[in-house]
């Protein structure tokens, strides 16, 4: 068996920026076991598989080198620029199943790619000891999502801390089990964040769109605003437009190809 694959660097028009996703189109669903050893092998923050369903519909799943997610969301913006640039199937819109955040659509236009999420709700919650001290920063607030605290945000002071931030990972690994997102209000942008999730096997997500699911809503009502603009200050950094509609997120950004090729080791499948 040959699969054909990418690694598409998302929420950037750079060639060295953005979150960078490898995208695999199969026929069929092969065992989750060997779903994760591509994952492992690809060594990216997340890596985006497909089995089409019907014309524009697919079955989406992401794994990080350790495990599968619930929801990624550059990987997402991955795979519809991979369906629309590199497999030319169409320019959208695209529906994505997913297990666990139902259907997402992606859709192309003049402002880039858009993929639409579930906004999450989220609810103050109190600042786990040590973290603050892990994270080298003061903290102003927390909050997590109300369903399922999978990812938790902590508020610092300026854009320059989030920006400087240089957290100490193995402590950071020890206080909490869940994905790390830091933010602030942001000097050229609404707002800037940072994301580490090292219990994934990802000690810090060059640009998260699934973290944007909380960032967007908390920031909209903290500045009034449902539109707003996000930079992301990871070393690698990328810039998202983010819309905020009802229960729902608009994530727009653009992406660009790294590379394309095949892999050709046995494949066992399902």
């Amino acid at each position: 068996m040959v699969l054909f694959y990418c690694i598409v660097n998302a929420f950037t028009d750079q060639t060295f920026g953005g979150n960078p996703a490898a995208v695999m189109m199969l026929e069929s669903w092969l065992p989750d076991a060997q779903l994760q050893a591509l994952a492992a092998q690809h060594n990216l923050s997340e890596t985006a598989f497909l089995v089409q369903q019907s014309p524009a519909c697919y079955e989406l799943r992401w794994f990080t080198p350790v495990l599968e997610v619930p929801l990624c969301g550059h990987a997402t913006l991955a795979a519809a620029h991979a369906l629309a640039n590199e497999l030319q199937v169409s320019n959208g819109p695209f529906q994505f199943k997913t297990r666990y955040r139902g259907d997402i659509t992606a859709t192309k236009s003049s402002a880039g790619l858009g993929i639409e999420l579930p906004a999450i709700a989220s609810e103050k919650c109190k600042v786990e000891a040590g973290l603050a001290h892990a994270l080298g920063a003061r903290v102003l607030s927390a909050v997590r999502p109300i369903d399922d605290p999978w990812q938790v945000l902590y508020e610092l002071e300026t854009h320059e801390a989030v920006m400087n931030l240089k957290p100490d990972i193995q402590a950071l690994t020890e206080k909490v089990n869940h994905c790390v997102i830091v933010t602030a209000q942001g000097d050229k942008t609404d707002f800037v964040s940072r994301m580490f999730a090292p219990h994934l096997g990802v000690d810090e997500d060059p640009v998260t769109g699934s973290a944007h699911c909380i960032l967007a809503p908390f920031w909209s009502e903290r500045l009034g605003k449902n539109s707003l603009s996000a930079w992301q200050c990871s070393a690698r950094g990328g810039g998202l437009h983010c819309s905020v509609v009802d229960d729902r997120v608009w994530l727009t950004g653009h992406a660009i190809t790294f590379s394309t090729g095949e892999i050709k080791a046995p494949i066992e499948c399902a």
